[in-house]
This record gives structure tokens, sequence and C-alpha cells, in this order.
């Protein structure tokens, strides 16, 4: 976390230090001229300023958390590069303004007073505001480049805190500081932070699809350098400096080096221009009193004056409550728009004509059976939508795209006759296009060359199995962890989920869970079974036994599948299911049993999804052509993170992830299935509605 807190920390206290000297030089002003009175004016300006600047970032946080995942990479990379151009922009004013400052904001002030209370507070508000918002934005794009909030928060809060005490020590003259060198030690500093995070930006915009190059890789060190460590977790948290950088990455950091840092330490030795002598406090009283019009204040009729919390509370929470009316309003209707009643008499009760595009609706079963539910045209009797078996009681999402057109809800419950609500008509939106039907006979084809792709892999395992099985015999426990590695991601790659092998996938892929002896005991076998054996010190004699019983499963298997009763239904099923297995089991390390290797796994279950998808490609082409592009892009995100893991054959262990590389693979494997949840219900073989 104390990584991720340095930036922050150094933010927060160079720029609560710019805005403290600011407050600090308004409020001695005021002092010395002898109107402490208008003392509340500046505080309600920099109070205005606070609160907007949380304002801006809590929008920053729901306008990123609202979005799919390829558009918050591309929205962090954008703000990220603003950021940048801030904190750049910030640094070099500072470091032209700081002798100077002291006495323009003089000016001002003898301005503000001559003109009202409303100038002073715009004042204090303009002069304190910009920090505040710079601070607010390059926060979130650092807690983004972290992956996490803790740190980058905890940085800053001390930060301010410390810079607050260093103002209050300089107002009181009890501490003398060379501003001067402050600012640029700080500012050769935020340079390099600041191209880290330049860096970091153009790679979320490469992410994010917006900037070419994401594959194209300057430095790979991801093999060599363990991403856990104290050093690697150290130069990632403070210089957003990467294993794995691409050549854009590279290239803008080192260019943005190269120029700013130049530009800078070049200003450094540039003798700046002696300030202006400041104008005398006694000069500020007379005139600030003569706009004033202090004295004919006896002539004027009493005024009832506001109570003293107005203006500040207005200043206050007019930002908060803008920036809560901006969450409300942009906030992304929940799915299901419309709940709608499914029994065996009334069917579609509260369906009403929905608005065209992709519409969820929530489908209750009140009635006492359960019900195939179909949203269906009735002059067609075409099929937009549909749930089977809608338990009673329960509520299920039906995802359509809605069109122009006439809509209806046809409930078949398990015993009794169909039952369609009153239809509805939608206008705009071009023509509604139903759901194209999905026969059996369509699903043969991808099924036989997928029945082709595993029966293949299964001949290649059992040769895989038997060699791992004579490095046991043979007492070569180091080739047979190479081996069980190879033979396990080959098993792997095969799409054993939910059943598709049948009994045989829990003989050659079990887990000990639930066992009586755990993994001692006698029923405990297969791959697992040896990794445990083979990672734990066992010895060549004890594994034995289970390499032969697993070589003889693979085999038993390879000869079991081509008569096993594989339902095509089931094929797209399948496409969902084995990544549902992966973010489950191996992206949690919950199938560890020593050898670390869970990211190999979930890499061969990853590629067996590619395979599945590559059969099922004609036919979610011509129904769903924006699907499978989406999911290319996501496998290639989810790939490109596995990749980052390994080094040959050495995989990084789920335990030893970074927090942020954790956070980044958990939400590019989530991201994929929710964009491969779509595929099940898009080629499900349908019956008459």
């Amino acid at each position: 976390m104390w990584d991720d807190a340095f930036p922050s920390f150094l933010i927060g206290l160079r720029e609560g230090l710019e805005a403290g000297l600011i407050v600090s030089i308004l409020v001695a002003t005021l002092v010395r001229a002898e109107a402490r009175s208008r003392l509340p004016q500046v505080w309600t300006g920099v109070l205005a300023a606070i609160a907007v600047a949380m304002s801006f970032g809590a929008v920053l946080t729901f306008t990123a958390a609202s979005m799919p995942q390829t558009a918050q990479e591309a929205f962090g990379g954008v703000l990220s590069v603003i950021a940048v151009a801030f904190v750049t922009a910030m640094v070099f004013w500072m470091r032209r303004s700081a002798r100077n400052l002291s006495s323009e904001l003089k000016q001002k002030v003898t301005g503000a007073l001559a003109m009202g209370s409303g100038m002073l507070i715009l004042t204090s508000f303009l002069a304190v505001g910009r920090e505040g918002l710079e601070t607010a934005l390059f926060l979130w794009t650092t807690a983004q480049a972290a992956g996490e909030s803790a740190g980058p928060l905890t940085g800053a809060a001390i930060g301010l805190l410390l810079a607050a005490g260093l103002c209050w020590g300089l107002y009181r003259r009890v501490l003398k500081i060379n501003l001067t060198k402050f600012f640029t030690a700080t500012g050769v500093v935020l340079i390099v932070i600041a191209a880290g995070v330049l860096g970091y930006g153009l790679r979320d915009l490469q992410e994010g699809g917006v900037l070419p190059g994401k594959t194209a890789y300057a430095v790979d060190l991801a093999g060599s350098i363990d991403a856990g460590s104290w050093y690697s977790t150290l130069i990632q948290g403070v210089f957003n400096l990467m294993p794995t950088m691409t050549w854009l990455q590279v290239v803008a950091y080192v260019a943005y080096l190269a120029v700013v840092m130049t530009l800078f330490v070049r200003g450094v030795r540039v003798t700046a221009p002696k300030a202006k002598p400041e104008r005398k406090p006694e000069t500020v009283t007379q005139r600030s009193a003569g706009a004033s019009g202090e004295g004919s204040a006896a002539r004027k009729p009493a005024v009832r004056r506001r109570p003293v919390w107005v203006v500040p509370a207005a200043v206050v929470a007019v930002p908060a409550v803008v920036a809560g009316l901006f969450v409300a309003l942009g906030r992304p209707k929940p799915a299901g728009d419309q709940t709608v009643a499914v029994s065996e008499t009334d069917c579609g009760k509260g369906f009403t004509a929905p608005e065209p595009g992709r519409q969820t609706f929530q489908m209750h079963n009140t009635g006492r059976q359960a019900s195939e539910v179909y949203l269906v045209d009735p002059s067609t009797n075409a099929v937009y939508g549909e749930i089977e078996g809608l338990a009673p009681g329960t509520t299920r999402d039906l995802v359509a795209t809605i069109a122009g057109g006439t809509y209806a809800w046809r409930c078949v419950p398990a015993s009794g006759k169909a039952v369609t609500s009153k239809a509805v008509t939608v206008t705009g939106g071009g023509a509604a296009k139903p759901v194209a039907p999905v026969s059996e006979q369509d699903l043969a084809a991808p099924l036989k060359s997928y029945k082709a792709y595993v029966g293949k892999g299964l001949d290649t395992l059992a040769g895989q199995t038997r060699a791992l099985q004579h490095d046991i015999e043979g007492g070569h426990l180091d080739k047979a962890r190479t081996d069980w590695l190879t033979a396990h991601r080959t098993y792997a790659s095969l799409g054993a989920a939910y059943g598709t092998f049948e009994d045989f996938d829990k003989k050659i892929d079990g887990r000990a869970d639930g066992l009586p002896g755990g993994e001692r005991d006698k029923d405990f076998s297969g791959f697992l079974r040896l990794e445990y054996g083979l990672w734990h010190g066992r010895s060549a004699k004890e594994l034995t036994g289970p390499a032969r019983q697993l070589s003889t499963d693979v085999a038993g298997l390879g000869k079991a599948f081509p008569s096993q009763d594989f339902d095509p239904g089931d094929l797209p099923l399948r496409a969902h299911e084995i990544l549902e297995n992966t973010l489950q089991f191996e992206l949690t390390g919950d199938t560890d049993e020593g050898s670390g290797t869970n990211l190999a796994t979930a890499d061969a279950n990853l590629a067996g999804t590619r395979e599945l998808l590559t059969v099922l490609k004609p036919l979610l082409t011509d129904r769903a052509p924006k699907v499978l592009p989406t999911v290319d892009t996501d496998i290639d995100r989810v790939q490109k993170l596995l990749d980052a893991q390994h080094d040959g054959g050495h995989w990084t262990p789920v335990e030893k992830l970074s927090d942020a590389d954790r956070r980044r693979l958990d939400g590019a494997t989530g991201q994929l299935l929710e964009d491969l949840a779509p595929i099940p219900d898009l080629l499900e073989i349908r019956k008459s509605a």
C-alpha cells in the first residue's frame, strides 16, 4: 500500500502547500489591512473550492464505474494524459510564480476589497480551486494505476496534513523553508512520476482500442522479474514502470522525461526578475474603506443581514448537489425496467410498450407451475426471446432487442394450454428482427468439428500420460513435474466442464474436497493426486500406482468418448461454462495442490474456449455479428495478462500475484464471461412457441 501512497503523498504535500501558501497570504494581507471581518469570505471561497474538488472526484469515480471494461480503460487513459498535462503546467507555473506570488495575490485582494464580498470569495475560490481540481484528478489517476484507493488516499491525506502544518508554521514564523528549493526538488520528482502516469495512460488507451500497438512490446521482463517482490512493487507503485511495456509507452516515457526535464532544469537556472515592491498595507486599508463606503455607513438605514452560515453552507452544498444529480441522472437503468408476471391463467401482466433498443425484462412466475416464456410477434409467431423452465415464485431476466413491431408474451405452463398476453405496438427503431431459431441440424457440423478436436486431444493426452507414468516408474521426478504440467494443460484445453466427460472427469481431474481422508484418501486420484505427491516430496514408489491409474483412465476416456451422449444443445453452454470454472477455481488458486500452475490451467482453458468459439463462429456471425469481435478483444486482453505471468514453464502462483495484477485478471475474465453470456441463448435449440 505504501508504494502506491508515495506519489499521492507528494502531490498532496505540494498541492496542499501551494494552496496553503495562497490562503496564508490572503489571510495575512487582510490582517495587515485591518480587515479581519472579511476573513469569513476567504474561508467561504476555500470551502467552495474544496467542495468542487471532492464533487469532481466523485463524478470521475461514478463515470468510470458505470462504463464497460474497455470504455473504462479508454476513459482512464484520457484522464491520465490530462492529469499529466495539468501536473506539468503546475510544476512550471510554481517555478515561475513562487517569487512574485505574494505581491500578485496582495494586489488581487486589494481589488477584491474594493469590489465587495463576492469578489473576495471568488478570489479565494479561484486561487485554491485550481489546486483542488488538479489534486482530485491526479489522485484519481494514481488510484486507477494502483488498482486500489486506500494507498493513494492515505498518502494524499498525510501530504495534505503535513502541508497544513508547514503553512501554519510559516504563517506564525516558527518555520523557515527555502520554498524555491522545495518546489524545484519536488518538481523534479513529480516530472518523473508524471512520465510513468503518461505511460500507464497510453497503455490504457491501447487496451481500450483508442491507440494501436497494444501487442508491440519493447520490454518484456515478466518472466525474469518477480512481480510480487518488494522492489518490483515499489517501482511499479511509485514510477508506474511495468515489467511489460509497449513501444508507445517506452517512447512516450523517454521523450516526456527528456523534453520536460530539460526545460525545467534550464528554467531553474534562469535568474528571475526582481519582484515589484509591495504596496503599503495602509493604502489597502484606506482604499478599501473609501470604496466600500464605510464612512457613510452611519447615514444609511440598517439592513437586515442574512445569517453568517448561509453563504458558506450554500457554496459547499451546491457542488455536492450538482454532483449527486449527475450521478443520479447518469446512472444506467437497472436490469429489468419492467417486471412481467407469468402464470397459468395470466401471462404478461405489467407489460407495456417498451422503448426501442436492447431491453431487459424481469419475468416473475406468480403461478404454481413451471412455465416456458416467449416474447413473440403474435401475428407471425416469430420469437424474439425466451426463458425455459421458469419455476414458480422465481424471477429471471430476459434480454431482447426491441425495434418497430408488435410484441406479446406467450406462456406455456408445464401442464396446460398456452396463454398469450395482449399485444403492444412499438414504433421507431427500424424493423424488428426475430432470433433465428437453431435446430439440432444447425449444431451438427459444429458438434462434429468439436468432437474431432477433443478426440485428437485425447489421443495426444494418452501419449503424455504414458510418458508421465514412465517418468515416475523410472524415478525421474523432476522430468515428471514438467511432463505433468504438459499433460494437465492438454486436458484443461479440452473443455471438461460440467460433465462433458461424464464420470471420467472426476477420476482424471477430481479434487480431494469432501473425501474423508483428503489428499491421502484412497479415492483421490488423477492429475491433482499426482500434483500433490510430486510437489510434496512423495517417493516414486508411492506415486507409481496413481500414475498407472491415470493412464488407464485417460485411455478409457479415449475409447468411450466417441460413443458418449453429447447433447448438441450443450455445445453453446461450454462457451461460458469453461471460463466460469476458471474464474471459480483456477483464478482463486482453489485447486492448487502445490505446483502453483493454476494460471497455466487458466491459459489452457482459454485456448479451449477459443477453439469452441471457432466452431460456433458461422452460427454466431449470422445471429449476432457484434458478439465475436467483442469476445475476441476480451480474450486477447486476458491472454496478454496471462502471458505476463510466465516465463517458459514457470508460472506465477496465484497467491503471489500483486493485488493490481489479480484485480486486472479477475476483471478482464469477468468482462469476458459477461460478453460470453448471451451465446447460450443465441444458439439455444428452440421449441415451438
